[in-house]
C-alpha cells in the first residue's frame, strides 16, 4: 500500500512519494519488498497515486526476485478499501494475500502470520501488538473484529492496535463495495465481520515502527541499521 499522500512525512514528501523516502540509503519500498521476498513472496502488487509516475519509473528501473505489478490509482486516490478492491484482479485469486503498508518497518514473521491465518479459518487476519496508542481496534470474546476504539461502548471488548500488516483470503473481494469511489477498508471490514471471521495475529512491538512522521523516520535510522 504505497499510494498515500504522505502528508505526515512532509517536507520529505514534497518531491517524492513516501514509498521512496529513504532509511539509511534504502527506500521504504525496497526495504519492504526485500523483506517479503525473503519470506518467499514471488509476486508483489504496489498501488500508486501521489507522484505515481516517479514511483512507476523507480519500480521499472529496479529488479527484485519477484514480479512487481502496478495497481494504478493516478486518476483517483481510492483510500485503503477502494485500493484493495481495485487491485483484486491483479492477484491469482487462489492464495492468501499479505497486505503491507509501505511506511511500516518491522520484523513480523510473515510465515508465522500465514500459518496462523490458515489455521484460524479467518477471512482476514490483522497484525496487532501491545503498544501505547489511542488508535485501536476492538475484538469480541471470540477474537472477531467488533469495532473501533472511541466509537462505541467498549464493555467486554478487547482493544488492540493495528500494525499496518494483514493477510486476507481472495474471497474477501466479492464482499467489498465497488472501487468507483474511495472508502476506508475498516468500514467495509466491520460490515463483513458481522458474517465472517476477521481476527488478529499478535506480534512483538519491540522491532516495529510506523515511519509516517519525520521524527519516527529518525528513530528508524537507528533502530533499523540494515
Amino acid at each position: 500500500m504505497a499510494a498515500g499522500l504522505g502528508t505526515r512525512l512532509r517536507p520529505l514528501t514534497d518531491d517524492r512519494p513516501k514509498a521512496l523516502v529513504e532509511v539509511n540509503g534504502r527506500t521504504l519500498l525496497e526495504i519492504n519488498i526485500e523483506r517479503l521476498v525473503d519470506a518467499g513472496v514471488r509476486h508483489c502488487v504496489v498501488n500508486v497515486h501521489y507522484f505515481g509516475d516517479m514511483l512507476i519509473d523507480y519500480i521499472k528501473s529496479h529488479s527484485w526476485d519477484c514480479e512487481v505489478t502496478i495497481s494504478d490509482e493516478r486518476q483517483m486516490l481510492l483510500n485503503t478499501g477502494g485500493a484493495l478492491k481495485h487491485a483484486a484482479p491483479l492477484f491469482s485469486g487462489k492464495e492468501p494475500i499479505l497486505i503491507h503498508n509501505v511506511d511500516i518497518l518491522s520484523d513480523i514473521d510473515f510465515n508465522a502470520l500465514e500459518m496462523h491465518h490458515k489455521e484460524s479459518g479467518n477471512l482476514v487476519t490483522l497484525c496487532c501488538s501491545h503498544r501505547d496508542t489511542k488508535r485501536m481496534l476492538l475484538f469480541d470474546k471470540t477474537g472477531n473484529l467488533a469495532g473501533v476504539y472511541g466509537q462505541m461502548d467498549e464493555t467486554g471488548l478487547t482493544p488492540l492496535p493495528f500494525s499496518g500488516v494483514s493477510m486476507v483470503n481472495p474471497e474477501l473481494f466479492s464482499l467489498m463495495p465497488p472501487d468507483d469511489q474511495p472508502y476506508p477498508v475498516f468500514g467495509a471490514y466491520l460490515e463483513i465481520a458481522k458474517q465472517h471471521k476477521i481476527g488478529y495475529f499478535m506480534h512483538s512491538a519491540d522491532n516495529w515502527i510506523d515511519v509516517g512522521t519525520p521524527e519516527a523516520l529518525e528513530r528508524a535510522m537507528v533502530k533499523f541499521i540494515n
